[in-house]
């Protein structure tokens, strides 16, 4: 009921309203998203590290996935940190914060509470790191732990970003904003793949 809250839908709509807080959360959309996420990222690791993402084998990948599951997540403690699991830090640091951050994010601006993100995030990590890369490499400690954490902290700063740009009066600087905070949820909504 528009009038009840004092809101004409045309201005709910230019204001960017998202769906009231106390609506059910949506999973189709942070899951399908995530996953589309996930087979993006994995495919550009295919392109950028060939050894060992590219190596499709059958027997690699029952290698590398009988690892994963059989032996702890790997975590060198003899490596500077951020590099504990032999990977770059600017991808431990950046790629796997911002990853946290996108799927916290999804989740959020489809009606999940801040908990029930972190919890979204976690599952989602555990995914990538044991479904989508453990044919490649095996899981590290440190993403199990700093992806979702990260992804918690990075993904509320911009969820709260996303939110505020609704009490901004000039659409265009509302829609900058919100893309900023945004960019992918924005293209989705924007070719009405999701709502929120």
């Amino acid at each position: 009921m528009p009038e009840a809250t004092g809101i004409r839908p045309r201005a709910a709509a230019e204001a960017g309203a998202a769906a009231p807080e106390s609506a059910d959360p949506a999973w189709a959309p942070p899951i399908l998203h995530s996953l589309a996420v996930f087979t993006v990222t994995r495919s550009v690791e295919a392109v950028l590290w060939p050894d060992p993402f590219a190596d499709f084998r059958p027997e690699r990948w029952g290698y590398h996935y009988g690892e994963a599951f059989t032996k702890p997540p790997l975590f060198d403690a003899a490596q500077p940190a951020f590099r504990w699991d032999h990977d770059p830090w600017p991808i431990n640091v950046f790629g796997h914060g911002l990853l946290g951050s996108e799927i916290y994010l999804r989740a959020r601006t489809c009606r999940f509470s801040a908990p029930a993100a972190v919890a979204f995030a976690i599952a989602g990590t555990h995914l990538w790191e044991y479904g989508y890369e453990a044919n490649g490499v095996r899981p590290s400690a440190l993403d199990l732990v700093y992806t979702p954490l990260a992804g918690a902290l990075l993904g509320e700063l911009r969820y709260a970003t996303w939110r505020a740009a609704r009490g901004i009066r000039s659409a265009p600087a509302r829609s900058l904003v919100r893309a900023l905070a945004d960019p992918f949820g924005e293209i989705e909504r924007g070719a009405g793949v999701f709502d929120c």
